[in-house]
């Protein structure tokens, strides 16, 4: 039975990850690592099959916990535990130093000591910081020049891997996607933010003018395109993770208010965020030509998904909101 370890599998695209790839290997043993901070939630894993999932808590900057919780010669460890949120890496830059650096570090050594056959990196186009706005899309040799220290970080636990690969030969791979969006997600992030504060009728705070350009992928085309490079991915290779749906910041949040039947007079300008990239866009070529991987899910459909997805599980966001849903972490734990 293959055997993939997932740090961060209780995250917005961890759990989308879960549920594809145990979905479509059947065969699939997954061993999920994740310490439960204010993004992880074992709700996000509901219905996963149990016979095949195992959660262990832990940090991923404790080498003696991860070293346990990781079984010798497994296939693949795919690391999507990080702290992601631009703004508060601005607040508190060194919990983003201390897990998405120091916690890739310990991954890195523990996996080669356990005889993991791969270690994929799961990354952000933010390391490459802003693009012109007729500049091309990042290609995988675009120079790194983050702007946050979120992307700094990112890049610099990137580095980290590509020296393992250099210095040790270890089997590495490298994925860097655009902005993602999908069920699950938390709601500090524009889509879900702005369609649950729609659905309450409360205002729709947008930065500055709103014209900040991201490239949209859908999570579970995401998903599939981790799932790819962890099988057909070349060791020591990056690949850019896109789906060609750039959109400004503001036509995403109009396109939220129509669907739902909103009025825009919700919308509500605030001070723009410091360092904030104008715009993102990602060339996933390569990713198309060495993994066989293509965005499946275009814009407004997945959208459209999203907010039914939304829609239908109130309880699951209202309870992120207002921080209940962290209840169930001490009810749980406590029993054990």
């Amino acid at each position: 039975m293959p055997t993939y370890v997932l740090t961060g599998g209780a995250g917005f695209i961890g759990s989308n990850f879960v549920r594809l790839a145990l979905g479509q290997a059947p065969d699939l043993r997954v061993v999920d690592i994740d310490l439960l901070t204010y993004a992880g939630n074992l709700e996000n894993l509901a219905g996963v099959p149990e016979d095949r999932h195992t959660f262990i808590r832990a940090d991923i900057t404790d080498a003696e916990a991860v070293a346990r919780a990781i079984p010798p010669g497994a296939d693949a460890l795919i690391n999507f535990a990080a702290e992601t949120h631009v703004d508060r890496s601005i607040l508190g830059p060194l919990a983003f130093v201390r897990t998405n650096v120091l916690g890739t570090q310990v991954l890195l050594e523990a996996a080669r000591a356990r005889g993991v056959r791969r270690f994929l990196q799961v990354s952000t186009d933010e390391v490459y910081g802003s693009l012109a706005p007729d500049a091309p899309p990042f290609t995988e040799d675009h120079p790194l020049a983050p702007s946050s220290p979120y992307a700094a970080s990112k890049a610099g636990a990137d580095l980290l891997v590509l020296a393992s690969h250099r210095t040790y030969g270890q089997d590495v791979v490298i994925t860097r996607c655009s902005n993602n969006y999908g069920p699950y997600q938390f709601p500090e992030k524009l889509i879900p933010l702005m369609l649950s504060n729609a659905l309450e009728d409360k205002p729709l705070p947008v930065y500055g003018d709103g014209r900040q350009v991201r490239d949209w992928v859908y999570a579970d085309d995401h998903a599939r395109a981790i799932l790819a490079a962890a099988v057909r991915g070349r060791p020591g290779r990056i690949y850019n993770i896109g789906a060609r749906q750039e959109r400004c910041n503001m036509d995403v949040v109009r396109e939220v208010l129509r669907q739902l039947g909103k009025p825009e007079s919700l919308i509500r300008h605030v001070t723009d965020r410091p360092g904030h990239d104008r715009r993102y866009a990602i060339d996933p070529t390569r990713a198309q030509e060495e993994l066989g991987w293509r965005p499946e899910v275009e814009f407004e459909d997945g959208l459209a998904r999203t907010i039914r997805w939304y829609r239908d599980n109130t309880d699951w966001w209202r309870r992120v909101k207002d921080g209940s849903y962290r209840e169930f972490y001490e009810k749980w734990y406590g029993r054990r």
